[in-house]
């Protein structure tokens, strides 16, 4: 029988139709997009991704390349966190997304919880998942139901050659959640089955050198 974590659904690696906030740990850090493209909804439906200047500059365009044509991505450059506020509310209103994804730069006044309240709202209503970004950013107030924090950690070994790189993992923390218990894993991507896998975090922090057969598996 597949593993979830507590409190997510049969499907944990699929986004519930809310809001979800991401921290990452470090500013250019890619691990939570990454994170946040495999918790979406499988299927065909295109998705909205909204980066603010700042965020564009200092972490860079994302490379779709590996995404593929069966996921189309509507990407929209803006200058202002209230733009991309604005954008995403506005893109929330149409059920036929298959996500919308924002990124922000700091902790700019208008993100306040109003304003997340707004997008949880809007994410539920038109049953539309959508993910917020931040970047050089604290936890403050908001209304996501569910909140992260997510950085990159050193490669799982290479299967066949020890001085090779072997598949990315990310250290993932839910923090605070409406529906879930809060937890540390260590998040790993199987290109072959296109899955994200999570694992138990040991309690020093350090990675597990075991096989993974005790982790919790996510559908990505």
């Amino acid at each position: 029988m597949q593993k979830t974590l507590q409190g997510f659904p049969p499907q944990p690696g699929l986004s519930r139709f809310t809001l979800s906030e991401v921290f990452v740990e470090t500013a250019a850090d890619a691990a939570a997009l990454g994170f946040a493209l495999a918790r979406l909804p499988r299927g065909q439906r295109p998705v909205l991704w909204v980066q603010d200047r700042v965020s564009r500059k200092e972490s860079g365009y994302p490379s779709l390349a590996g995404i593929g044509p069966l996921r189309p991505i509507i990407m929209v450059n803006v200058t202002r966190a209230a733009d991309v506020l604005w954008t995403m509310e506005d893109g929330l209103r149409c059920r036929s997304l298959g996500g919308v994804i924002g990124e922000i730069w700091g902790d700019p006044a208008v993100l306040d919880f109003t304003a997340t309240k707004r997008l949880a709202l809007r994410s539920e209503a038109a049953g539309v998942p959508c993910w917020l970004i931040r970047r050089l950013a604290h936890p403050n107030l908001s209304a996501a139901r569910d909140r992260w924090r997510i950085g990159a950690r050193p490669s799982a070994p290479h299967p066949h050659d020890s001085q090779s790189p072997g598949a990315p993992r990310w250290a993932v923390e839910l923090f605070r959640s409406r529906h879930a218990k809060p937890g540390q894993w260590v998040a790993s991507y199987d290109r072959a089955a296109d899955r994200v896998d999570l694992v138990a975090a040991v309690s020093d922090r350090t990675l597990d050198a075991g096989d993974g057969a005790a982790g919790q598996r996510a559908a990505g």
